[in-house]
């Protein structure tokens, strides 16, 4: 299976977070791939801009490979494919990584419940 982590996921994948339950943890070391969107590195480095989060955006984009994970570019494609979404969800970083699992084909893995109304692709953990 292959894997792409939504920002919360891979931000509690890499610091070893309780809030990654045991169930999720196996489920991203049992996948044959696991990606991590640039997109996410980008909204990290925003709300870390804003105070929202601390987080150091480089550190995190080192991260993916260090954690065995790939990073996974944002392309024309993906960017375009967002206008075709629903408006099931206003944020659009979690827009975006819909787009890029449906484009791809990855699995989203989130704790977003929201973004279920988009695909069977979206795993809910």
């Amino acid at each position: 299976m292959r894997l792409l982590l939504d920002t919360h996921v891979f931000l509690w994948a890499v610091a070893g977070s309780r809030l990654l339950k045991p169930a999720a943890r196996r489920l991203i070391e049992d996948a044959d791939e696991v990606f991590v969107s640039a997109a996410s590195i980008w909204e990290i480095a925003i709300k870390a801009r804003l105070g929202k989060i601390k987080a150091d955006p480089g550190e995190l984009a080192a991260a993916i490979n260090t954690s065995g994970f790939f990073e996974l570019p944002v392309s024309a494609v993906h960017a375009a494919g967002v206008a075709r979404l629903a408006l099931h969800h206003n944020d659009p970083f979690d827009r975006l990584l819909i787009s890029q699992a449906l484009a791809e084909p990855l699995r989203l893995v989130t704790v977003d419940a929201v973004l279920t109304q988009y695909s069977d692709i979206v795993l809910l953990i």
